[in-house]
């Protein structure tokens, strides 16, 4: 297994949501990488007072492609993505990239119907109710980030998480999700049997991305020979890679790849 991780984050965030991680896994020897999307490359206070004009038309196609770039310049890394990051983990993976993929609370690929969950409506409605949104640079209200994100952690927390953390996001990447479809753009090939291992995590608390779609997700998988794992945590929201108990999530993940055949 390679000894370098690339960190994809999510929307809404820099890759400063795995200050935690990063170190955890620096001290298990691995050099990490943590690429920011495009026009996110830039301290938050620049992101949320100026964000770059190229970010309101930045969509799912362009940032996977940024990630492969990112990705071929390492040594065959292990993937490690959250939400909208652990979706770009399986669309790589299907692209033959990466030694093995762990996607965290993902947001769905093609097939996994993810308004089936009244959470989830709730969660991306203002988004989507946004007029124009899928051209558009769309803050989030802390009151979203609570539902979304923090819904069961202490709102003094919640507060610290929205403050060190949110940025604007492009509205692109949700309307292309939501209209999965009619078209392409998320769509992975399920019974890729070439494609290396793969982790899915979820977290039992989460809204936007809950467990049963990420149940769902793992399912689609069935009938590919490729190696593909679900693991579950109790008590987690969808910053399950930050909240109380992040420990347990990247020592599980640690585990899972030094369990996985060396080829």
């Amino acid at each position: 297994m390679s000894k370098t991780i690339v960190f994809i984050h999510g929307a809404w965030v820099t890759p400063l949501c795995w200050d935690q991680f990063i170190p955890f896994f620096e001290s298990k020897g691995f050099k990490c990488v943590a690429p920011a999307w495009p026009f996110k490359d830039r301290p938050i206070e620049e992101l949320r007072q100026n964000p770059s004009a190229g970010l309101a038309t930045l969509g799912v196609g362009e940032i996977v492609d940024h990630y492969e770039k990112a990705i071929r310049k390492e040594d065959n890394p292990l993937l490690i993505g959250h939400s909208f990051g652990g979706l770009f983990v399986q669309m790589l993976l299907d692209r033959g990239l990466g030694s093995a993929g762990v996607a965290i609370d993902p947001a769905p690929p093609k097939g996994v119907l993810p308004f089936a969950y009244p959470s989830v409506l709730r969660a991306n409605l203002r988004i989507l109710a946004t007029p124009g949104g899928w051209a558009k640079i769309i803050p989030t209200s802390f009151k979203d980030f609570q539902y979304a994100f923090v819904n069961n952690m202490p709102e003094a927390a919640q507060k610290a998480a929205f403050d060190k953390y949110v940025i604007p996001e492009t509205g692109r990447v949700f309307f292309q999700t939501a209209t999965a479809l009619f078209n392409d753009i998320t769509k992975v090939n399920f019974n890729n049997a070439s494609r290396a291992p793969l982790l899915l995590i979820a977290g039992l608390a989460d809204t936007i991305c809950p467990a049963a779609q990420i149940r769902d997700n793992y399912r689609h998988y069935a009938r590919s020979t490729a190696r593909t794992d679900y693991r579950e945590f109790p008590d987690r929201a969808h910053w399950i890679i930050a909240q109380p108990g992040w420990e347990e999530v990247a020592t599980s993940i640690h585990d899972w790849q030094a369990g996985l055949p060396v080829e």
